[in-house]
């Protein structure tokens, strides 16, 4: 039970630092936190241990949890490595992927599709996860599937505000189809690129996502 509110509790941490809720330097109040989330502090500093790892987050000794808004060069940066990784993981699992992996994926689309109906973009985005996590594990390769679990965690809110921006939903729902597709062709290129470009923030994605970032940091401002 411990491990499941710190994780809630982080969730709800990250969404705030994503969308300007909480202002880059800002120290964290343990105690006010606490009863916000009707929590112990012991799941709150998990919640902490793990944004700091994902770099939303400095602990400093004696002084506190501060937050960090991670600059946009870097997230670009780690969106560009995340493109990669899920591209190889893609093309090993085209080659690897099992007949229970396959229905277990087309059990994610089909949730997505529900999920993209009800414009439900907290319900849309845990399957989006299951899946990519799933060609994860279909790629066989244990170690490659961990860096890209550590890499996605790390990413999860930019994900998570990249679904939110105008028609990305149903985009993002149709490049899980042709994914899927490509999957059950047994096409390593065909994967691989169809995932690199799912993931990669260039062009529009680019602008749209810098634009979603910008606008939600200067509303909370206001």
């Amino acid at each position: 039970m411990q491990p499941r509110r710190a994780d809630g509790v982080r969730e709800a941490l990250e969404q705030m630092i994503v969308t300007g809720e909480l202002t880059n330097g800002e120290r964290l109040d343990e105690t006010s936190l606490a009863e916000r989330f009707g929590c112990s502090r012991t799941p709150l500093r998990e919640a902490f241990q793990s944004l700091a790892a994902s770099g939303l987050l400095d602990l400093v000794p004696h002084r506190g949890a501060f937050v960090r808004h991670p600059g946009l060069t870097d997230m670009v940066e780690m969106f560009e490595v995340m493109a990669e990784l899920e591209a190889y993981c893609g093309r090993l699992a085209a080659r690897r992927v099992s007949a229970a992996d396959l229905a277990a994926l087309r059990e994610t689309v089909i949730a997505c599709e529900d999920a993209a109906a009800a414009s439900d973009h907290d319900r849309y985005y845990a399957e989006n996860e299951r899946f990519h996590h799933l060609i994860y594990a279909a790629s066989g390769n244990g170690f490659l599937a961990e860096q890209a679990r550590q890499l996605h965690r790390r990413l999860k809110p930019f994900r998570r505000l990249q679904l939110r921006v105008r028609g990305r939903l149903d985009q993002s729902l149709a490049e899980h189809r042709a994914i899927l597709a490509a999957l059950e062709a047994g096409d390593a290129n065909a994967v691989s690129e169809a995932l690199r470009g799912h993931i990669a923030v260039q062009g529009g994605k680019f602008n749209d996502l810098m634009a979603s970032y910008k606008s939600s940091h200067l509303n909370a401002g206001k």
